[in-house]
């Protein structure tokens, strides 16, 4: 009876774990230091991130500084209107895009291949040398960076005078670089990969060091080459970091940058030189024009948000790692 009664009786439940709203209380518990570790930067994120977008108000507005909040006249959105029906916003629209597709795509293959050539450099001494004159640049400021490139690229700069002496032009054909509008685009791409090549090197670089070498040996004793090994472990393998980088630059795909197109951009090459960036820097402080400048800035902001979560959700439908 009694071996009866033991296999008849119920097994004790199992203890249920918390869902929804306990279980993130109860994380928030448990890591309650970080919680607080992170709360001078959650008031600073607040403060000088959400707190300012009040200020995208003024895109609806006839916007009169020194005027009352209340006294301003509200004009819904007739200078997005304008912007869309501006040849020159649309100039700046495909220059922005155009410049931010040339860095997106130069970067990520400049980067993940300096890396994959350094991971398969045996001389300690002669990587190291190459990764510090890589990442030097870097820590150069644009604004010395852009001195050195119009430096370079001056009609007595090295550029010119490398090309008369093999050949390419004669004394006194030199070539004014950055005034041709049109090879600005080719030039801010250079100067770009140049400055941050060694720089986006280094997420690549860390992410294979996590690829267990165990599977290198493997490969090695299956016959498999440097460029086998390469293409079917290397890539696969730092996979998950390029689709998250990829993720995070399609939503700065309206984000071409300000600095060498402010520095580098000149009368001649403003065509393709100017981004929104500057064309909300000259409406807004040049000719303020702050509803207009707003305006755009906020279209900026719009379509980064959107491209960031839809590169997310296609990722995500791949079944390929995301943001969230």
């Amino acid at each position: 009876m009694e071996n009866k009664a033991a296999l008849t009786t119920s097994p004790p439940a199992l203890e249920q774990k918390p869902t929804g709203l306990k279980s993130l209380f109860k994380k928030l518990v448990q890591q309650r230091v970080l919680v607080l570790m992170s709360v001078p930067f959650l008031i600073w994120l607040f403060v000088f991130k959400y707190v300012p977008l009040w200020g995208w108000t003024i895109a609806f507005q006839d916007y009169q500084p020194g005027v009352k909040f209340s006294e301003q006249k509200w004009v819904g959105w007739e200078h997005f209107r304008f912007l869309f029906e501006d040849d020159k916003f649309m100039l700046v629209l495909r220059n922005t895009i155009a410049m931010s597709t040339i860095n997106l795509v130069l970067s990520f293959v400049t980067a993940i291949t300096l890396a994959l050539l350094l991971n398969e450099v045996r001389k300690l001494a002669f990587k190291r040398i190459v990764q510090t004159v890589s990442y030097m640049p870097h820590f150069i400021s644009w604004v010395v960076a852009a001195g050195i490139i119009q430096t370079t690229l001056a009609p007595d700069g090295v550029i010119n005078d490398l090309m008369k002496w093999f050949g390419f032009i004669d004394k006194g054909e030199e070539i004014l670089f950055l005034g041709k509008a049109e090879w600005f685009w080719g030039i801010f791409g250079a100067g770009t990969v140049w400055k941050d090549v060694g720089w986006n090197t280094i997420v690549y670089l860390a992410a294979i060091t996590s690829i267990d070498p165990a599977q290198y040996e493997a490969a090695e004793m299956d016959g498999a080459g440097r460029l086998k090994r390469i293409w079917h472990i290397t890539l696969p393998g730092i996979r998950p970091v390029i689709i998250v980088l990829l993720i995070l630059n399609i939503g700065n795909l309206m984000e071409s940058g300000f600095e060498p197109q402010y520095l580098l951009g000149n009368g001649m090459n403003v065509d393709y030189s100017e981004n929104i960036d500057i064309f909300v820097l000259k409406y807004g402080l040049e000719q303020f024009n702050f509803p207009l400048a707003t305006a755009a800035g906020m279209f900026k902001t719009v379509v980064s948000f959107v491209l960031l979560f839809s590169a997310n959700h296609i990722a995500k439908r791949m079944g390929q790692d995301r943001l969230f």
